[in-house]
């Protein structure tokens, strides 16, 4: 019986240390199972938090760009009163507006002059020209700012 043992105790040890492996391969692969499941809750994380870091960065520059525009907004609107300002200033007589002369000489004779003129007035004088002269001296006169 002891020639038995001694011969089983070679195959025990090979049982047990399968069984050893056969746990360790196990263990191995629960932990793997574990760690890929971990690092895909990670990259979730991750892809969260880029996205959070990107709105944020998003309404940094959108918040430095608003502000950009509202100081050039500014600067315009300054640039634009003094324009309006200066015109205002520098501005010739808004009345005195230029006319040909041959025109200025047709109304003189019949007692239009300076300043606006009346349109039965200026139909009554312009009676004895052609349709198209007087198209011509009327568009005359809205140009030189005589007719309103």
């Amino acid at each position: 019986m002891k020639a038995v043992l001694v011969r089983d105790a070679p195959k025990q040890e090979r049982k047990t240390m399968e069984t050893d492996e056969k746990n360790i391969v196990e263990r191995l692969e629960a932990a793997t199972t574990l760690l890929e499941r971990t690092l895909s809750w990670l990259e979730e994380q991750q892809g969260a938090l880029s996205g959070q870091v990107d709105r944020i960065s998003a309404t940094v520059e959108q918040s430095r760009r608003e502000t950009e525009l509202a100081e050039k907004l500014a600067a315009a609107e300054k640039e634009l009163a003094e324009v309006k300002a200066a015109a205002t200033q520098n501005a010739p007589n808004p009345l005195r507006r230029t006319m040909p002369a041959s025109t200025a000489e047709m109304l003189a004779k019949h007692g239009i002059g300076e300043g606006p003129v009346d349109v039965r007035a200026l139909d009554a004088a312009l009676s004895g020209l052609s349709l198209e002269q007087r198209i011509a001296v009327k568009t005359q006169l809205l140009r030189a700012g005589a007719i309103a």
